[in-house]
């Protein structure tokens, strides 16, 4: 039984809807995670699970009870917002057991788990400060360690980097998944980063308009985006989309720089007209330069535009007949290549993947 049940979401603001009809699952023991860009509605769901607003219509169940109605202290869950949110005149100590003796625990119990939590996350040192004087990824740990000291069966993460630089991003990342492998805590993690969701969720639940787009694997959604909104928000770089039009018997694609068929798409374009628009979408990792007499897939000239070396890979953009594609190599084998170079690239077409222009669903 799915540890969360999520059913139906609205929730509007005057004229604004925030979730239009909102539907998740998550297991228990789960690390999930929200992935969408601003104003998506990530937010606005964390709060609505957590109950601090009340939904316009559909049902939330937890640990199978509905708790659509219920009141936020006795939903079992915890949040961490953006903010740390922390109370800088009580000492970390005090901070951590705030929630705690307002719950009316025991004091001996409040001490052993203040010890506890504070072991957990390593702040044990940080204890007897006040919030101010810790670091940035400390005090992240003591926002994390007063929710997990209350001991709940969800834990509800509203954006927690964003106030981070990226190396306290990385390291609390690993803090998070060694965090969720020690409890075995059911996650529900909500970002704007593609970063974040790939590498810390174990499913992710892709979200648009106060709508779930997808859900899947990190690999189910880099592999197989049911539309174009997730294949443009998962991956990185992002997916090379070329618009162009069918052809010939209706299951080749007419590109500005080349006509191709053989994708995994060719049976299913064959049911629409001959003409119909549509977009080629495939990974700059799928694209490369053309070596020896056998190709893999179709090849085309193209012209090094730029280079962006990333350290170990190197992106390189190209210009194939006034369209810009975008090709990642490693290091090693980019640094042959120059702004100017022209050279001939080879499409892995196994690997590419076909939109609708009007509706931007996946054609498979």
């Amino acid at each position: 039984m799915s540890d969360l049940r999520i059913q139906g979401l609205v929730k509007r603001y005057g004229k604004v809807t925030a979730l239009d009809g909102l539907s998740f699952q998550v297991e228990a023991g789960e690390f999930f995670c929200l992935l969408g860009p601003s104003a998506a509605g990530k937010t606005t769901t964390l709060r609505s699970i957590a109950g601090l607003e009340r939904l316009d219509a559909g049902r939330i169940h937890f640990a199978g009870r509905d708790i659509t109605e219920a009141p936020v202290q006795g939903r079992g869950m915890a949040m961490i917002f953006q903010a740390f949110a922390l109370y800088p005149h009580l000492s970390v100590r005090e901070n951590l057991a705030y929630p705690l003796h307002e719950a009316r625990i025991d004091p001996g119990e409040i001490d052993r788990r203040v010890r506890e939590v504070a072991e957990m996350l390593r702040i044990t040192h940080t204890l007897e400060r006040k919030p101010g004087t810790a670091s940035g990824g400390e005090q992240q740990r003591i926002a994390i360690g007063r929710a997990l000291v209350r001991r709940p069966k969800l834990l509800l993460l509203d954006e927690p980097l964003t106030n981070l630089d990226a190396k306290l991003r990385h390291d609390t990342r690993a803090e998070f998944k060694r965090l969720h492998r020690e409890t075995g805590m059911t996650m529900l993690y909500a970002t704007p980063d593609e970063l974040e969701a790939l590498s810390m969720g174990q499913r992710i639940g892709v979200i648009r308009d106060g709508r779930i787009v997808q859900v899947g694997t990190p690999d189910e959604l880099f592999d197989s985006p049911r539309d174009r909104f997730v294949a443009e928000h998962v991956g990185s770089p992002r997916m090379n989309l070329i618009e162009g039009r069918s052809a010939g018997d209706g299951s080749r694609v007419l590109l500005p720089f080349i006509e191709i068929g053989g994708g995994p798409w060719a049976s299913a374009l064959r049911q629409f007209p001959v003409g119909t628009l549509i977009l080629l979408g495939f990974r700059p990792h799928d694209l490369a330069p053309a070596e020896g007499g056998h190709a893999h897939g179709p090849r085309f000239p193209a012209r090094v535009h730029l280079t962006e070396p990333l350290g170990d890979v190197t992106v390189l953009d190209l210009e194939a007949q006034g369209v810009l594609l975008r090709m990642v190599l490693p290091e090693e084998r980019a640094v042959a290549y120059r702004e100017g170079d022209r050279l001939e690239v080879e499409l892995a077409i196994q690997e590419t993947h076909l939109f609708a222009m009007d509706t931007g669903t996946a054609i498979r």
